[in-house]
């Protein structure tokens, strides 16, 4: 039996919000990593005493002052968080758009004579 043109329609939209949704979670898991890993500096620098502190650029390590390494961590730590925050507001909006679609091809299912079995009683 082959399948109308609006439910292929449908169902190719579902797949890309569910591709959205999928790319979306990833993107935030990074910046949840890569959040913990600038905590885990900050942490790290605190303890470091009076000793050189070096960052990273590229494949070589600059010697660079205490307050802009902190300053420097500081600032990734909040442009990480404010990302993260955009990425949630994004995901919610696209998981009720899934949701949304999904109820909409159930009841397009529904309605191509899926019997459901009579309820138990």
């Amino acid at each position: 039996m082959e399948m109308p043109k609006q439910m292929r329609d449908k169902l190719a939209l579902f797949q890309n919000v569910q591709n959205q949704l999928q790319m979306l979670s990833m993107q935030k898991q990074q910046l949840v990593l890569q959040s913990a890993e600038v905590d885990n500096a900050l942490e790290e620098l605190g303890k470091a005493g009076k000793g050189r502190v070096y960052k990273a650029a590229g494949s070589l390590l600059i010697e660079t002052s205490r307050g802009e390494a902190d300053k420097f961590l500081k600032d990734t730590k909040d442009t990480s968080s404010a990302r993260i925050q955009i990425l949630e507001k994004q995901e919610k909006k696209i998981a009720e758009k899934f949701s949304q679609l999904k109820g909409e091809l159930e009841e397009m299912l529904g309605g191509q004579g899926a019997q459901k079995p009579p309820a138990a009683g």
